[in-house]
């Protein structure tokens, strides 16, 4: 007996190195099997376009097949709900943008199966960040915000588009009405493709977009972009003020994309996703086609994602209730 009682802190002991030993080893031959990289928005937009550079580059990286998987839905809570459910391996990825961290504000209480994102799921990198403007069809004839809000204030329930509830999109609008005094109405739509497609159609009439998801239809002369949204110009629109440059101050949102596994995916793996996607981010022709779609390449260490994680969650919280946000 003596002797069993001896030894069994050894045998607790030994079975501690040996997972010490293994996790680290685990990440270093991930992937095991085929990876799975959801996006929580339909076919087509900036999210989808990332995902898919990513998967041809991992899949080249990794020796095993990465498949897109678009699941709308939900102010993107149901992709991030499929993969928070997911076994904490990494085979399951996300790929979301802040509309996840923010459509919860406003959202009703269960949505999405009840998921919280801040204790489900574990950031992993920011690839990417997308600047914001407010597009107008060419149909209206105007050039810049003053012009665009004389018209919204003319014509009450003008409708304006976004890419659901609770997207940068939906916020920006909302700002927009309080700092201007306008009456809008806002239509929802489930991504930026569908957004967009409204706008092209002339079914919205005023349009809050990432520029990843529209910076074609821009060049092409199909939409024209009257105000960036956030504080400073955009190279990639370097002519285009300001909504503060305008004189109208408070409309300013951010929009950043971000790469999430589940709660308790070990650090080893953690560590490797964010490594390999950082080199994905250096090659020349991965920058060029996020830069062509409106995206500027981010990446960098998980801690920059969970920061941009923790501010979202408390200043949107904020401004669902000092604005009154809710579903429409």
């Amino acid at each position: 007996m003596q002797k069993r009682n001896w030894l069994s802190p050894c045998f607790v002991a030994l079975a501690c190195v040996t997972v010490g030993l293994l996790q680290p080893a685990w990440g270093q031959g991930f992937p095991l099997k085929n990876v799975s990289l959801v996006v929580p928005f339909p076919p087509g937009g900036g999210p989808d376009l990332v995902a898919r550079v990513f998967a041809e580059k991992l899949a080249a990286k990794w020796g095993k097949p990465v498949v897109v998987e678009n699941r709308p839905g939900a102010g993107a809570l149901l992709g991030a709900q499929l993969v928070a459910r997911s076994p904490a391996d990494g085979h399951t990825v996300l790929l979301t943008t802040n509309t996840m961290v923010i459509s919860p504000h406003v959202l009703a209480a269960g949505a999405g199966g009840g998921i919280d994102v801040h204790a489900d799921l574990m950031p992993v990198i920011a690839p990417a960040t997308t600047p914001m403007a407010l597009l107008v069809g060419p149909a209206l004839n105007v050039k810049d915000l003053p012009s665009a809000l004389v018209l919204a204030k003319n014509q009450p329930g003008m409708p304006y588009g976004s890419a659901g509830n609770g997207s940068p999109m939906h916020f920006a609008g909302e700002m927009l009405k309080r700092a201007a005094g306008v009456d809008l109405l806002h239509v929802p739509y489930k991504g930026v493709t569908p957004s967009v497609m409204a706008a092209l159609s002339g079914e919205v009439k005023f349009l809050f977009v990432g520029l990843g998801g529209a910076l074609p239809h821009i060049k092409s002369g199909k939409l024209v972009p009257v105000a960036v949204t956030e504080k400073n110009r955009s190279p990639l629109l370097p002519e285009v003020p300001t909504a503060s440059e305008q004189g109208l101050r408070g409309v300013e949102v951010n929009a950043w994309y971000g790469v999430f596994v589940p709660t308790g995916t070990p650090e080893s793996v953690r560590t490797k996703i964010n490594a390999d996607i950082n080199e994905v981010l250096k090659l020349s022709d991965v920058r060029e086609k996020l830069a062509a779609a409106g995206l500027d390449v981010l990446g960098g260490s998980a801690q920059v994602l969970g920061d941009f994680m923790k501010a979202d969650r408390q200043r949107y919280g904020s401004l669902a209730k000092e604005l009154n946000i809710k579903a429409d």
